[in-house]
């Protein structure tokens, strides 16, 4: 066949496959250094088999400087609004009180409001003969909650705070908390000592095995969590204290609180 092709088209076929081949010789190439470059990257990905852990804990003990609680005012009433009537005159004479001795807006929070109708079972006749009729529900009133937190910024004024609370008729007065006010940055003053601790007993594991830390490739944050310390009688006696004999400011100890932080770090060992 190729013999009866013309000079021309003899030297058109020669072309063609001279191109088909180059193409494919590029082609080629191409494949084989790209397949070259991934060679070159097999095991980056792959966890090094020679590494140490170690776990490093920080503390650092800081002294609360905001004192918080929770009050709760109850009333009822033959009505929604008579219940709401009375809770809100009660409710706005404790704020307005404590507003005056210097509580800002920005720290008094509503956590709670709730209103329940209240019912009383009632036997419904007279029992006679060992037969009582069946008795109902009656809807007897409502009660209306409302449940304030409030944040004290001067805490040597907690106790002040509270007894006047408690003096205006507001009930379930607890949960007082002293913490401080930027709590994070205490974290992160015992997180940075937790990772010198971790890296410290690293360096000394290394030098006892003999081995070079090479690079850090593992690391994790326990839960850092405040550790508050209250002296004797401090928050336990906030806790309980009853409104209707809260008449003299209790003694409040704010002590102190410990933030804790644990780390692991893990290394590459060589």
């Amino acid at each position: 066949m190729y013999q009866s092709l013309s000079d021309v088209q003899k030297s058109r076929f020669f072309n063609s496959v001279l191109t088909v081949v180059i193409l494919l010789a590029v082609f080629l190439g191409v494949k084989s250094i790209l397949g070259l470059k991934e060679y070159s990257h097999l095991g980056d990905g792959v966890y090094p088999s020679n590494v140490i852990s170690v776990n490093g804990t920080g503390k650092v003990f800081s002294i609360p400087n905001i004192g918080s609680f929770t009050f709760s005012v109850t009333e009822e009433g033959k009505t929604v609004k008579d219940a709401q009537d009375k809770a809100t005159k009660k409710t706005n004479d404790i704020l307005n009180a404590i507003k005056g001795m210097g509580i800002e807006e920005k720290d008094v929070k509503t956590v709670a409001y709730n209103s329940y109708p209240k019912y009383e079972y009632q036997q419904s006749g007279v029992c006679a003969d060992r037969y009582c009729p069946p008795g109902k529900q009656v809807l007897t009133g409502y009660e209306v909650s409302q449940t304030i937190s409030i944040k004290v910024r001067k805490t040597d004024q907690a106790g002040d705070v509270l007894t006047k609370v408690g003096s205006l008729g507001a009930a379930n007065i607890s949960g007082l908390n002293f913490v401080v006010d930027d709590e994070d940055k205490v974290k992160s003053e015992a997180r940075d000592k937790a990772i010198a601790d971790a890296k410290k007993k690293a360096e000394v594991l290394a030098d006892s095995l003999g081995v070079k830390l090479v690079r850090i490739i593992g690391f994790n944050e326990g839960g850092d969590y405040p550790m508050p310390y209250y002296a004797k009688g401090g928050m336990e006696m906030a806790q309980t204290m009853d409104a209707s004999v809260a008449s003299v400011p209790p003694q409040l100890p704010v002590g102190e609180n410990e933030i804790i932080s644990n780390v692991s770090i893990t290394y590459e060992i060589r």
